[in-house]
């Protein structure tokens, strides 16, 4: 039999393997960061994996019930003492027997994710839907037949003007109860949100309840879901934490997923189940984190971009994947979180998502214009959430135009030969001696450069792995400022850029940043794909803001707002030099954090700004990418470094970009030779 190709995510890293042979054995000969401490022997169960099955378009592959071997008596040994999740193999004893590909959950990698979405500290008006209530209920008379329940609605109508209430029967049946061990006194906790309708009961206790009143903001996007537990009393966030989406397995981007749903049948509800599962977990290790008990959490509110939208929803996404991409509904949503499948807060806790604006511009845009507000700002701003889809809001207090862009996952460290997603060790800052061409650089973990003293042995533990996101756009862009690469992205030659780290690759030449190969270690470079893989990402992102930018009539943009767990890291002048965003001033590109999680915590803590969202979003208008004309001509004009024709006065004013050209076709590298600017 031929050997079988291994596809690992979210590494990407892929190779072929003999049949028989065990997983965890293929991880390690790729490097894929899969853990294990008791030698394979079945014990330890570090080396948990996530198998896939069935049509993976992007991979070009498609997985057999029967590619891997069969569960074993070591396997069920454990399962038996200690349980593995549904779906989940023991790396060490899983055989390769076919194509297959295999994703290795946050909790079995060596180096775990680094999910960086913060909440924002920014303040927020207090007007949330959940809130509390004492409530003296007159008791029972012989005279007066009524209900407790009715009694209970009487006396919030007396005692705080509430007209109405209903209540789920799971909390009607604490009612009584609670009334009599609070001698006829409770406390309620009672669900209104903007729309019309009566307050709901989500919870009650005797007397006076002095424990917690919380609620979720949760970003839930293609690659991470980030959450925060806030108070509901002062909005003050207690808990943050993040996680790998687990339908990475199934496509790093939306399209792929898309793809997946189309290809196999039930493979929507296949996601939705992950996302699901996944979003329980985030939830359970917040409420562990914060050392709350669940039932404490009535609210959550979630932004997500339309294709996660569906997948959460239990909607087939397969009407986003071609024209007119029709959502199933793009109207804000309230929801009993047991609909959601969401089983790690109160029982009786209601959710809301955020309304779409577009069949790609999702909830998580509206939570960026709820949260930056491009509506009431007298400059032309752009507001850019970075990431696998960049969505773009481009405007002012006259007029938002929205749009999304296809950037892919390179500024996610992924399609890049040495890159990483965020985690300890990666590289996430680079400079280059314009000079020396000598580079020193940053990784997570460690707050030293590597020149200084001390690094080697602060980075002991975690090692140098590869290069992350935010790495690798300082990286291109700072080979560009040395000259190490010319405005097309080619990379030159040693003889033509005068150092020895442009090494030949093939072909084509890469810059070595870091080699610990004699040692074991990774070698990391950035090669021509590399530069070419950025260049795509890139230009999709700014033709796409050009593309509002001509909506509008203009060639300026007064402010540029990076927005995005991503977009938080970029460094504005780097980004300018790529020519990931319009020419501005650089005190004028600022970095808003996770703006989508924080416009979800607007919404969790303000019904007035619910529904001034869902007005903002019938007024923004879509410009739809796929189809405009003009998209083309942007995409290829920037796809030079920083563009081909637009100008950048205001990138000029702070850098002199070299004028070098190694497109040269000779192998003496003579014509590749620098010219020098005139200042």
């Amino acid at each position: 039999m031929s050997d079988a190709l291994v596809i690992f995510t979210p590494s990407g890293k892929r190779g072929r393997f003999a049949i028989g042979t065990p997983v965890l054995t293929a991880a390690r000969q790729l490097g894929v960061d899969l853990d294990s401490v008791c030698g394979g022997r079945g014990i330890c169960s570090k080396c948990q994996i996530a198998p896939g099955y069935g049509e993976f378009s992007k991979h070009g592959v498609t997985v057999q019930p029967d590619a891997l071997s069969g569960w074993n008596s070591v396997e069920q040994r454990y399962h038996d003492k200690r349980g593995l999740k549904a779906g989940r193999r023991l790396g060490c004893q899983a055989q390769i027997m076919g194509n297959i590909v295999i994703d290795v959950p946050p909790e079995s990698q060596v180096h775990r994710q680094v999910v960086r979405k913060s909440a924002s500290a920014r303040p927020i008006v207090m007007d949330p839907a959940t809130r509390l209530y004492l409530v003296e209920v007159t008791e029972p008379d012989m005279h007066e037949p009524t209900g407790d329940f009715e009694r209970l609605t009487q006396a919030l109508h007396e005692q705080w003007n509430i007209p109405a209430i209903s209540a789920p029967l799971p909390v009607l049946r604490k009612l009584q109860p609670a009334l009599r061990k609070g001698g006829w006194q409770v406390t309620v906790a009672l669900h209104k949100d903007h729309q019309d309708g009566p307050h709901r009961l989500l919870d009650i206790w005797p007397g006076l309840y002095e424990g917690g009143l919380y609620g979720l903001a949760i970003d839930l996007g293609s690659t991470t879901i980030a959450a925060h537990l806030c108070d509901l009393r002062d909005g003050k966030v207690v808990a943050s934490s993040g996680i790998m989406n687990p339908q990475i397995r199934f496509g790093e981007d939306l399209m792929s997923r898309v793809s997946y749903a189309m290809m196999n049948p039930g493979g929507d509800q296949e996601m939705t189940r992950a996302v699901r599962e996944g979003m329980n977990a985030l939830i359970a290790g917040i409420v562990s984190e914060a050392e709350i008990s669940a039932a404490e959490i009535m609210e959550a509110v979630i932004v997500c971009n339309p294709v996660m939208h569906h997948l959460f929803l239990g909607i087939d996404p397969v009407e986003l994947g071609q024209a007119p991409f029709a959502l199933a509904t793009s109207d804000a949503l309230s929801l009993d979180v047991h609909e959601l499948g969401l089983d790690s807060l109160n029982p009786a806790a209601r959710a809301y998502l955020l309304p779409c604006i577009a069949g790609h511009v999702g909830a998580d845009a509206a939570a960026v214009a709820l949260s930056e507000r491009p509506d009431m700002s007298e400059d032309l701003v752009l507001v850019v959430d970075v990431g696998t889809n960049a969505e773009i809001l481009l405007g002012d207090r006259r007029r938002v135009l929205a749009c999304s862009s296809p950037t892919g996952p390179a500024f996610e460290g992924a399609q890049i030969s040495s890159g990483q997603r965020a985690a300890p060790g990666a590289i996430e800052a680079l400079r280059i001696d314009a000079v020396t061409k000598e580079p020193r650089f940053r990784v997570i973990g460690c707050a030293l450069w590597s020149d200084e003293d001390g690094f080697a042995e602060a980075t002991e533990a975690t090692g140098i792995t590869g290069i992350c996101g935010s790495g690798i756009i300082e990286a291109v862009a700072e080979m560009r400022m040395a000259g190490l690469v010319d405005a097309s992205g080619l990379i030159g030659s040693a003889e033509q850029t005068g150092t020895w780290r442009a090494q030949p690759e093939g072909r084509t030449h890469a810059y070595l940043i870091h080699d610990a190969s004699a040692t074991g270690g990774p070698r990391i470079t950035v090669t021509q794909g590399d530069i070419r893989a950025i260049q795509l990402a890139k230009s999709a992102l700014y033709a796409g803001a050009r593309l509002l930018m001509d909506e509008i009539g203009t060639d300026h943009v007064d402010r540029v707002v990076l927005a995005g767990a991503f977009g938080a890291h970029i460094s504005p002048k780097h980004a300018m030099v790529l020519g990931m965003i319009p020419d501005a001033k650089l005190d004028q590109v600022t970095s808003a954090g996770n703006a989508a999680g924080h416009g979800a915590r607007v919404a969790l803590c303000s019904v007035a700004a619910r529904a001034e969202i869902e007005q903002i979003v019938r007024r923004i208008h879509k410009v739809e990418t796929a189809i405009e004309p003009r998209f083309q001509e942007h995409f290829v004009n920037a796809n030079a470094m920083p563009h081909a024709v637009d100008p950048f006065p205001e990138l000029k004013q702070i850098v002199t970009l070299p004028e070098v050209s190694f497109n040269t076709g000779g192998g003496d590298g003579s014509g590749g030779r620098r010219r020098r600017r005139a200042s």
